[in-house]
């Protein structure tokens, strides 16, 4: 991905938060140079801020997703913060990728806008998808659903996916963009994603210009 176009959908991103009446950490507005001095904080530590990807596909507005973690704790049994939390926004069509996570438990919520698409199966021992059903818990009411099959979140629903739950998420087509929450057990995203085909989490950036806000694969050379 170009830096100019992921300045442009970060600046896009921060108006649809706005509009959605959802605020961020006065941080998420800092420059690069207001980074200098924090590289001790756990927002760079545990990966907090700004994050963006077309896994690798080259066609962000197809495939891909931004995002916001607004607190997490650091992997491993000794965290002293055992959970985490995202702000995303998904646009119509656009599809999050098939995967699962090996640790991860999470709740997805559609906190307003349009509807969300998850499509979604289990796994077996080798990682491939189950051919049986799945019973999931939607707001805390039980359901199940059939391999591949879909379940829609309205706007102030939500769905717990457990470790080993195959997911692929996107909005309903002539719904409009959705602002999707995430509140789950602590995120590692360089270890803990198994994509059922095999595709990078974070983009190769070409930098064709500066950043305008660092994303957080950007802290280790800025911060």
């Amino acid at each position: 991905m170009k830096r100019s176009e992921i300045n442009a959908l970060i600046s896009d991103a921060k108006a649809f938060f706005s509009s959605m009446n959802f605020a961020l950490p006065p941080w998420a507005f800092w420059g690069p140079k207001d980074w200098k001095g924090h590289g001790g904080s756990e927002v760079v530590a545990n990966q907090l801020g700004w994050d963006l990807t077309d896994y690798g596909g080259g066609d962000f507005a197809s495939k891909g997703l931004i995002l916001f973690t607004i607190r997490n704790g650091k992997p491993g049994p000794d965290s002293s913060k055992p959970y985490a939390e995202k702000i995303m926004i998904v646009n119509e069509s656009q599809i999050c990728p098939m995967h699962f996570h090996w640790t991860k438990v999470e709740d997805i919520i559609n906190r307003g806008g349009g509807n969300l698409v998850l499509e979604l199966y289990g796994s077996d021992k080798d990682g491939n998808f189950s051919d049986q059903p799945l019973t999931v818990s939607v707001d805390g009411f039980e359901r199940t659903v059939e391999p591949g099959g879909k379940v829609i979140l309205t706007p102030g629903e939500s769905i717990t996916l457990r470790r080993g739950m195959y997911h692929t998420f996107y909005g309903e087509a002539g719904a409009g963009r959705v602002l999707v929450g995430e509140v789950s057990s602590v995120n590692d995203d360089h270890t803990d994603n198994r994509f059922h085909e095999p595709q990078p989490r974070f983009p190769e950036i070409d930098e064709d210009e500066p950043p305008v806000h660092l994303l957080v694969g950007d802290y280790a050379e800025y911060v």
